[in-house]
């Protein structure tokens, strides 16, 4: 059977009525910003104070987008007749967002929680050498990492903290034996010299 002429442009016709009806659901980007999902990868922000160039990041980045300088500092002994320590200080940590592909390799092996996702994605340059952003950068961006989620309320209590509250309990259960067992005989004591 043939198809019926202007049959195409009935059908067309109706799923643009049909659109029409309903409400828009375009984001009007620059003015009203976006909500985001809570794992959302922006860009990477950096906490230096936690950072102790062990280059455990630059090291394992497929990309080699991560660049850390720093230099070693000798740091006086704490206490007389100790040791003097050395120490790394860092000088430079940039990473080059035109090469890096989000993977959050370097965030997974960071030992000292040094690196973080950032839901921040408006940073771009006009020129592709500006997108490597040095340590100031990545610290600014370090304050837009939003807390972690809650934990679930109906969680399983992890085994440290269940051994670390039983171990507190029985401490306190046994101070308390002590100090009835010392009333007691302070009691008996002063019946005594009575």
């Amino acid at each position: 059977m043939p198809p019926i002429p202007g049959s195409g442009l009935a059908k067309g016709l109706a799923v643009t009525l049909r659109t029409m009806t309903k409400k828009t659901v375009t984001a009007q980007y620059p003015d009203v910003q976006p909500e985001l999902p809570p794992r959302t990868r922006g860009v990477i922000g950096l906490f230096e104070e936690n950072c102790t160039v062990c280059m455990l990041c630059a090291r394992e980045c497929p990309d080699w987008c991560i660049y850390i300088d720093s230099h070693k500092e000798t740091v006086p002994a704490a206490v007389p007749g100790g040791r003097e320590r050395s120490r790394n200080v860092l000088d430079r940590f940039a990473i080059d967002f035109s090469l890096c592909m989000y993977c959050g390799i370097c965030i997974e092996v960071c030992p000292f929680d040094a690196l973080f996702w950032s839901p921040e994605f408006e940073y771009a340059e006009t020129d592709i050498h500006e997108l490597t952003h040095e340590r100031d950068k990545l610290r600014e961006w370090m304050w837009t990492v939003p807390e972690p989620p809650a934990l679930d309320p109906h969680a399983e209590e992890p085994k440290e903290i269940a051994a670390a509250r039983k171990a507190a309990e029985k401490a306190a259960a046994q101070a308390e034996a002590q100090a009835a067992a010392q009333a007691e005989a302070e009691a008996r004591t002063q019946e005594g010299q009575q």
